[in-house]
């Protein structure tokens, strides 16, 4: 099952993803990939979405005047995409967030840049009010695609037990 395939009959198999509580273990590193380039079309799309008017992130001629001379990511798209890109590791037998803690944007993110992730497990411990689930926090960080870091922040989600909750059918 750790290849991210259970055998459901002879000879069948079904994709997987995503860690029970107990899969968890402090200090572990889970990289994320594939990376995911972010264009210009995510980025104003994101921004209009999100109203946010600043025109460093759509407007060139603006741009160009600031001292990074390009449009600028708008950082809370950095932040969901590696929320996005972590998932499949760490969230997809979570029951819910239960909060984001300290985000850091160390670096500037431009259109054109791709983004990779991983995520570290921080902490975990049982849930004192539900015995099925567990409490595991994250530190996801991600870099551009030159090593350096654009972004860190900790998630802290409430977390399935083995045998419990929806199944992955």
């Amino acid at each position: 099952m750790r290849d991210g395939t259970i055998e459901i009959e002879p000879g069948r198999f079904r994709e997987t993803f995503g860690r029970w509580f107990e899969d968890f273990q402090i200090g572990h590193v889970y990289e994320h990939r594939p990376g995911r380039t972010i264009t210009d079309t995510d980025n104003i799309h994101f921004s209009l979405l999100t109203m946010n008017t600043h025109p460093t992130h759509f407007d060139y001629e603006f741009a160009k005047k600031t001292e990074f001379g390009k449009p600028l990511v708008v950082s809370p798209l950095t932040l969901a995409i590696l929320t996005g890109m972590s998932v499949s590791d760490v969230s997809q037998k979570a029951v819910a967030n239960l909060g984001w803690d300290k985000v850091r944007l160390p670096a500037p993110l431009f259109p054109g840049d791709t983004l990779y992730g991983e995520s570290e497990v921080l902490e975990k411990r049982e849930s004192k009010s539900r015995p099925e689930q567990g409490i595991v926090t994250i530190r996801t960080t991600g870099k551009n695609q030159d090593g350096t870091v654009v972004c860190t922040f900790e998630r802290t989600m409430l977390v399935w037990k083995r045998g419990h909750g929806p199944a992955d059918d």
